[in-house]
């Protein structure tokens, strides 16, 4: 089976969004973390949906999704204090109902231009080798500055990749690192991939897709609201040649 773990449990500080988390902000009459949903609902590979949530959003969301008809969201669990403690939770839930071989796709809530094609390589890729996280090629150079002011290291750009989501384990693999971050003391990994590696462990990438962000920003928010603005505009003006208006 394929599970898709959703986790939306921070509050989008540097979004600077003071009213509303932002995988609630809505982008062209739906919430982002909705947009999100749509994505994972709608493949046919994907059998059920954990998300982890604020705990004081968790009905809200539930009303969300009733009322944009999302399916295959069988929980929702309260998130925690970081990112990785939200996945934490939901992998919790997830393990409730799940074999060790299956897979399980971990997904930051705020990605809503994820494509199908992309997520269906991530599942082919996860059953293959255990592990699968999507990347691009570093455009940029990247330096090293443990100051923030002087720089002490560059690495050569040929050899840098930006890491996406989902990413795609057997749930073996991810609740074995999950538990030994915890006898190790490891406590907040950037993502379960920089986890893994911080383990010692070596893990399997495959190339993502540029279109898929993460919103993040003020910036990010922009973009995608521009993205779904050009996509109405084409539909008007595809509709006004067609019927001559």
């Amino acid at each position: 089976m394929v599970h898709a773990m959703l986790f939306a449990g921070g509050v989008g500080a540097r979004m600077k969004s003071v009213d509303i988390p932002k995988q609630f902000i809505e982008v062209d009459g739906k919430p982002i973390i909705i947009r999100t949903l749509e994505k994972f609902s709608r493949h046919p590979l994907v059998d059920d949906i954990v998300v982890a949530c604020l705990e004081d959003k968790i009905d809200y969301l539930w009303d969300l999704i009733k009322e944009f008809r999302i399916q295959k969201v069988v929980s929702i669990v309260k998130g925690g204090a970081s990112g990785h403690q939200s996945i934490h939770n939901g992998l919790l839930e997830v393990e409730k109902f799940s074999k060790p071989d299956d897979i399980v796709l971990i997904c930051d809530g705020v990605r809503p231009l994820i494509s199908q094609e992309l997520i269906s390589n991530c599942i082919e890729n996860a059953i293959s080798y255990e592990t699968a996280v999507p990347v691009t090629p570093s455009i940029d150079s990247v330096l090293e500055s443990k100051d923030g002011v002087t720089c002490c290291k560059n690495y050569p750009r040929n050899e840098m990749y930006i890491t996406q989501a989902p990413q795609g384990y057997t749930m073996r693999k991810i609740m074995w690192a999950h538990s030994e971050a915890e006898k190790r003391g490891i406590k907040n990994p950037t993502s379960s991939g920089e986890l893994l590696i911080e383990l010692g462990e070596t893990i399997h990438i495959f190339t993502g897709d540029r279109e898929n962000i993460k919103v993040t920003t003020p910036e990010d928010l922009i973009l995608l609201r521009s993205r779904y603005y050009y996509k109405s505009f084409k539909n008007f003006a595809r509709e006004e040649f067609e019927y001559g208006l």
